[in-house]
């Protein structure tokens, strides 16, 4: 039976040789079925990472290859895209005239998200306000936003056909 996860990250801004890789999110998918493992800045690790993932038969992403990955490796020193099969959906996306971040595609294609409102640059301001506040409220949202996040991207390979 064929296991799919689906990863995304937080971060504390674009540069993977500046900034920091905080939620490593992943969705596991077999058999109908779905679990959700987050692993927060203090817990990434590449062991741990792999561990995740090592039932996964192929990692789904979107824009991974241009970022989630080589964030991956700079920050963990692992290449997911080596270990791993991997289907960037950003791509499949493009190939069918859905252009824009997953937010935008997801409301092109009627992907429901239940947390409104909440960015990548969110994601950054919840992260800080988690370690300078001691926020749990602001790390339980950011969670559940990356929670939506890999969540949605099941949604989003079903919706475009991807096997």
């Amino acid at each position: 039976m064929k296991c799919r996860a689906y990863l995304d990250i937080e971060t504390t801004g674009l540069s993977r040789y500046y900034c920091d890789l905080t939620v490593v999110g992943v969705a596991l998918e077999k058999g109908g079925r779905m679990l959700v493992v987050q692993l927060l800045q203090r817990d990434l690790y590449e062991d741990r990472l792999l561990k995740v993932l090592a039932s996964a038969d192929e990692i789904y992403s979107y824009n991974g290859s241009r970022f989630d990955l080589p964030f991956i490796k700079a920050k963990l020193g692992v290449d997911l895209g080596k270990c791993f099969k991997h289907t960037d959906l950003m791509y499949d996306c493009w190939r069918r005239d859905l252009k824009g971040g997953l937010k935008v595609v997801e409301r092109k294609l009627a992907i429901d998200r239940k947390l409104k409102g909440v960015d990548g640059y969110m994601a950054v301001r919840l992260w800080w306000d988690y370690i300078h506040n001691n926020d749990a409220e602001a790390l339980k949202i950011l969670l559940a936003y990356n929670r939506e996040d890999v969540v949605n991207l099941r949604a989003l390979r079903q919706k475009l056909g991807v096997r």
